[in-house]
């Protein structure tokens, strides 16, 4: 893989994975236009993900240090304040749905669904998902271990590229009652440990299938550059998110899909 083509890569994850319109799917799509199609193309992509993962330890990192004090006091049965006792809970629960199906699916995920042709028609379904959230949105609600379960299995439906994790998690929080904002902000510090899991399994696969003298450059120069827009994408759609809704995202999404029915399939 070019390194030119690295940075367009890395340019597109740091910029798609926040955004609810679906880095997985983004990737494909790039790949495909960019004709950079390479053998262990799901594991490069795990480990720009792993980039941008950094970037939400560094955006979010109050958060993510509460969560652990939170974890902490958890497991040693020390009293804390209620809200983020929840917050940790929700965390919690949340990942669960993600790694249970994630291993579970992983082989579909390597084959079936690296398609743009399935991107197409889950941009679509997402972008229905996005719209009656938006729709049926009460943000009434505070976090809870309940709704952070149910924000998890949404979660679980952006392992199938072109779905979104930020417009899934963002959406099941907006369908639980949750201010557009928490919802927001929730969906970061939710997709840290799935993040993060898969792209160290993806870097030991690369590591142990001796693929880092092959794509090692470009690994890491597609990594700064997915680290540095990642930063700049959170921080956009969070400031976006409090005064707008998704519904631009849910146009984005059905533009591109009919883009891509149109002129890749």
């Amino acid at each position: 893989m070019e390194v030119l083509n690295s940075i367009i890569l890395g340019i597109v994850q740091g910029i798609t994975e926040f955004l609810p319109i679906s880095s997985s799917g983004h990737l494909i799509i790039f790949r495909d236009f960019l004709g950079a199609q390479v053998e262990y193309g799901l594991a490069f992509d795990a480990v720009l993900q792993l980039a941008t993962t950094l970037a939400i330890l560094v955006y979010f990192r109050l958060e993510i240090w509460r969560l652990a004090e939170s974890f902490w006091k958890l497991i040693r049965g020390i009293d804390q304040d209620s809200r983020q006792k929840n917050m940790t809970l929700a965390v919690m629960v949340g990942t669960i749905p993600a790694v249970i199906l994630g291993l579970l699916l992983e082989d579909f995920m390597e084959t079936i669904f690296r398609s743009t042709t399935v991107v197409a028609f889950t941009l679509i379904i997402g972008a229905g998902v996005m719209f009656f959230a938006e729709k049926f949105a009460t943000q009434t609600k505070e976090i809870t271990w309940k709704n952070g379960l149910i924000i998890g299995l949404f979660q679980s439906l952006a392992l199938i590229p072109g779905m979104s994790r930020a417009g899934m998690t963002i959406s099941g929080g907006l369908f639980m009652g949750l201010k557009r904002e928490a919802a927001t902000r929730f969906s970061f510090v939710l997709a840290f440990p799935i993040l993060f899991g898969s792209g160290m399994k993806k870097l030991f696969d690369l590591g142990s299938g001796g693929l880092f003298g092959i794509v090692g450059f470009e690994l890491i120069v597609g990594s700064v550059v997915a680290f540095i827009t990642g930063i700049l994408s959170i921080h956009f759609l969070i400031k976006f998110l409090r005064t707008n809704t998704m519904k631009v995202f849910v146009w984005y999404r059905v533009l591109l899909a009919v883009g891509i029915l149109m002129f890749f399939v």
